[in-house]
């Protein structure tokens, strides 16, 4: 078996700030992320950056709804018990 060594194209700096800036636009970030990360024209390190970020916002997203429930419920327990 031979070992394959693949090149791929190093992300400059310039090129990193220019998405980390876009990715903190609220909505159009979130939009570019699918998009970085779903492309296959896209660098394979951005695609990778992308999608982590993505599994990141579903963790919090899921966390906020947990949170929510939870002191939803305890807030409207408390309420009607008053």
């Amino acid at each position: 078996m031979e070992n394959q060594v693949q090149s791929k194209s190093v992300v400059s700096i310039q090129e990193w700030v220019i998405t980390l800036i876009i990715a903190a636009i609220p909505i159009i970030g979130f939009i570019m992320l699918f998009v970085w990360g779903f492309s296959t024209a896209t660098n394979e390190n951005k695609a990778n950056f992308a999608k982590g970020a993505l599994i990141v916002y579903a963790i919090m997203i899921g966390l906020y709804l947990i949170f929510m429930l939870l002191f939803g419920a305890a807030l409207l327990n408390g309420m009607t018990n008053m």
